[in-house]
């Protein structure tokens, strides 16, 4: 199954709670609380680039499935993540 392809954000819950738990400041929160992002993903084997755009935002991370990648957040910081995929019956 592929999930490359462009997909524009319809609706969000819990969004300002959310944002707030993460750090983002108050000011950050009200401007993007309205704004809808486009996520564009691109694959090529088990290496994926997602890159999320947010009004004038653009946040790029790539990663390969079964291995660490140093990924940013929304709000600047960079952590380290491993990806697995796990098949289901």
């Amino acid at each position: 199954m592929s999930f490359s392809g462009r997909y524009q954000l319809e609706s969000q819950e819990n969004f300002e709670p959310f944002m707030k738990a993460i750090g983002l400041p108050d000011e950050l929160i009200q401007k993007g609380k309205d704004i809808k992002s486009i996520s564009e993903i691109e694959e090529n084997g088990d290496h994926f680039k997602v890159t999320v755009t947010t009004g004038s935002k653009v946040l790029v991370n790539s990663f390969t499935i079964g291995k660490e990648a140093e990924l940013e957040t929304v709000t600047g910081r960079r952590s380290s993540r491993w990806f697995i995929v796990k098949a289901t019956s």
